[in-house]
């Protein structure tokens, strides 16, 4: 009784300040409200003003102005090896996909964790009712607060630096031919796979392992033809993407390259 006679107190004491001191939502905290976002949209429209008058419309350099370029390079609407990014604020999101692996855990990291801690978040006014606030008095939640900027930070970080793949290099390619012993005629599939391939599929070391997709080093030893790898590029099975809009003789060349590919030592 004793507790809740001190809330009833403390209620009172609080109605009693805000008649006495408080001011109503409207109009006063409407109008500092818009005030304040005229201020922000009149920013935002300025700074697009400047933009788009200082620069001109050459792309790059040439036709930037003290805001940068209002063009950059012509988009490629028929390109395999863009590397998508998000935006710098869901860069902590973004490395929690390289830490959970497709597909058996991308739910978790996409969903699972932040949707846990939103609602942990949301919950604890409900839950944690005392009427201590004193930072130095509330250590478990300074802490969880620490660690949790702490981790933002760092995943934030980790995901804007982190190095993605952009193909394999010449001598990627020398190195496949000397330890797989492929044959020469197998040299254009391997540089049309270095150059789309290895952003998902690994090749004795090189590339990035996305998606689930398997190693491809010794993918010739499973036994398919030429014929059964085209048809696999062509269909895209699982996650992987359909390749049915490239030209028929990339996708020969590489089912040359799969098809010869029998780990070191084969070929």
């Amino acid at each position: 009784m004793a507790r809740v006679d001190e809330r009833r107190q403390a209620y009172a004491s609080y109605k009693e300040d805000v008649q006495r001191r408080g001011k109503p939502f409207y109009p006063y905290a409407m109008f500092h409200d818009t005030v304040m976002s005229v201020v922000v949209v009149a920013v935002i429209v300025a700074l697009a003003c400047i933009w788009y008058f200082d620069s001109n419309e050459e792309p790059g350099e040439e036709g930037a102005g003290i805001l940068g370029p209002r063009y950059t390079e012509k988009a490629d609407p028929g390109t395999i090896s863009f590397i998508p990014r998000p935006d710098w604020y869901f860069f902590f999101l973004f490395y929690l996909l390289r830490i959970f692996k497709w597909p058996e855990s991308v739910i978790l990291a996409t969903i699972g964790v932040p949707t846990i801690l939103l609602i942990l978040l949301i919950s604890l006014p409900f839950l944690d009712r005392r009427r201590e606030r004193r930072p130095l008095r509330r250590p478990v939640a300074v802490v969880a607060g620490v660690l949790v900027m702490i981790s933002m930070g760092v995943l934030t970080y980790k995901g804007g630096t982190v190095r993605e793949a952009l193909g394999a290099t010449a001598a990627e390619i020398d190195t496949w031919f000397q330890r797989n012993n492929l044959p020469e005629e197998a040299r254009p599939g391997a540089e049309f796979f270095a150059e789309t391939c290895t952003q998902c599929h690994t090749y004795l070391g090189s590339g990035s392992a996305n998606l689930g997709a398997p190693d491809l080093s010794a993918v010739g030893a499973t036994g398919r033809n030429v014929e059964a790898f085209i048809q696999i590029m062509r269909e895209g099975p699982g996650a992987m993407p359909s390749f049915a809009t490239q030209p028929e003789e990339n996708l020969r060349a590489i089912a040359v390259f799969l098809e010869a590919s029998k780990g070191p030592g084969g070929g």
